[in-house]
């Protein structure tokens, strides 16, 4: 398994293309078209991104933990203040939908990295046998 010393130059290491949403190829940024929508190619250096298959496999997960961790600070936030129930909705309504949508945008960042750093691919069949293992 390839590890950030074996990165080709200008690869960026995963961290920080996920965090930074960086083209994993050439590390320009520029890796989203919309809030969680990657860029069919890299405005950069012309990579693809279509060969990749990220999906919202970091969707439930995120916003299950994201949720939790939110519905942990408004507890606490009531518990200690007390404020009234629209304050409660001005404020965890927004931070809520930031915190999902940055959240997916680094999860599938990472994975999308995590995939071109591993050269990962579809499965295929070689001579009737599957290349899997």
């Amino acid at each position: 398994m390839p590890d950030a010393s074996q990165n080709r130059k200008g690869q960026p290491p995963v961290w920080r293309a996920a965090l930074f949403a960086l083209c994993p190829e050439c590390g320009a940024p520029g890796l989203f078209e919309g809030p969680a929508r990657f860029r069919d190619r890299c405005p950069a250096c012309g990579h693809d991104r279509g060969r990749y298959n990220v999906g919202d496999g970091p969707a439930a997960f995120l916003t299950l933990i994201i949720g939790a961790l939110l519905i942990g600070l408004a507890l606490a936030l009531d518990f200690a203040v007390n404020p009234p129930l629209w304050v409660h909705v001005l404020l965890w309504v927004p931070f809520t939908a930031a915190a999902v949508i940055y959240g997916l945008r680094v999860g599938k960042a990472a994975l999308l990295a995590s995939e071109h750093q591993r050269q990962a691919a579809e499965g295929r069949q070689v001579d009737g046998h599957d290349d899997r293992g």
